[in-house]
């Protein structure tokens, strides 16, 4: 990848309109449990259209994620996740993320974006990393990538949390969102 002041090289790069391929995404997130480990949990359902520009930094993605999809391999917990305690799934069924920007930082890719959960806009900056570009066995051309960003679930209205006996509470402030992408250029 070379970098000049008006464009960006990015070898297998296509411009065109890119769908998420479900099926080799992830929207995961981690969180700090119990003061002494991390909760890991993920969205099943979710959608993701990128438009990438002749130009890479002119390019724009908006996302979104069912509220409702969410999985930490615990039911009961999972249910507690989807009530007026964390996102209030009936309410505000959605979380949703939108580009303003993209930009190169010391050679490193930023998508800059306002995501919205329960119904609060924040502006965010995801640090991405190209995977790279390629033909699939169907003749499809796909791109991957991994996003990644860390955000405080307080700034979003996810209050929720408990007082340890031992000291501390039961769930950190810091959320670290990982993206695992995988689009392919709609013909």
């Amino acid at each position: 990848m070379t970098t000049t002041a008006s464009t960006i090289e990015i070898p297998g790069y296509r411009a065109g309109t890119w769908k998420i391929d479900t099926a080799h995404s992830e929207v995961g997130f981690s969180i700090r449990h119990l003061m002494i480990s991390k909760v890991k949990g993920k969205f099943e359902r979710f959608d993701a259209t990128f438009v990438t520009a002749e130009n890479p930094l002119d390019s724009s993605v908006t996302a979104s994620v069912e509220v409702a999809s969410i999985t930490t391999n615990e039911p009961n917990r999972d249910a507690h996740l989807r009530t007026g305690d964390f996102f209030e799934a009936e309410t505000y069924p959605t979380i949703d993320f939108v580009s303003t920007g993209v930009r190169v930082e010391k050679g490193d890719f930023k998508v800059d974006g306002d995501l919205t959960i329960r119904g609060i806009t924040k502006p965010v900056t995801f640090d991405f990393d190209f995977g790279g570009f390629g033909g699939d066995p169907y003749g499809n051309y796909k791109g991957g990538a991994t996003a990644k960003t860390v955000i405080n679930r307080e700034d979003f209205g996810l209050h929720y949390n408990a007082a340890l006996e031992t000291g501390g509470v039961l769930l950190g402030e810091q959320v670290t969102i990982t993206l695992e992408l995988q689009a392919a250029l709609e013909q």
